[in-house]
């Protein structure tokens, strides 16, 4: 199984900034959220735990495992210009863009197409080890959604109909008929 889990929340989280390349540590409640993670045992039975080179990803991630492979495939999307405004400057626009065109990129920034053509090459890479065990992925928002697309076999632009609280757990189980989402956004590990 691939388990996709995004990490805790940050300061620019809690005040809705657009983060993506940002490389930000995580706030007090973000370190909770992800000793939550490590105690719900999310990667307990992993075979391999995979993380985004991002300070925010990085601090999750090492409560969760000693051993930890960083994958630059799986980062942020890159906000361009964006990154740091507030989300509700930027995101409605963006959105709009990115469903009409997933190639588009915010100025010095990265399009969706970008995001899911490196997020599929990583999930294929990963396909066969997450058939015969588990694949923890601690990365972001993004490349969460870039996975969930493609599990889904569905265009990039999808990606903008979901929404994924922080250090939320998705998974997705490999078969014989090819990747499955098997539960997006778990939160339970929370509560």
């Amino acid at each position: 199984m691939l388990v996709l889990v995004r990490h805790g929340r940050t300061d620019a989280n809690a005040a809705h900034l657009l983060q993506g390349r940002l490389d930000l540590p995580l706030d007090a409640q973000g370190r909770r959220q992800a000793e939550l993670l490590a105690a719900a045992g999310v990667a307990r039975e992993a075979d391999l735990v995979v993380c985004s080179p991002l300070r925010r990803a990085r601090e999750t991630a090492a409560l969760l495992s000693a051993e930890v492979v960083i994958d630059e495939r799986w980062v942020e999307v890159d906000y361009g210009e964006l990154d740091g405004r507030p989300v509700a400057d930027a995101w409605a626009p963006l959105w709009q863009r990115w469903r009409a065109d997933p190639g588009y990129a915010p100025p010095g920034g990265e399009s969706l197409a970008a995001v899911g053509r490196r997020v599929r090459a990583a999930c294929e890479e990963l396909r066969q080890r997450a058939t015969s065990g588990d694949v923890v992925v601690v990365t972001h928002v993004s490349p969460i959604k870039a996975a969930v697309t493609w599990a889904l076999s569905v265009p990039d632009a999808v990606a903008s109909q979901l929404f994924l609280d922080v250090a939320s757990v998705s998974r997705i189980t490999m078969g014989d008929q090819g990747p499955m989402v098997h539960s997006l956004n778990e939160t339970w590990h929370l509560a």
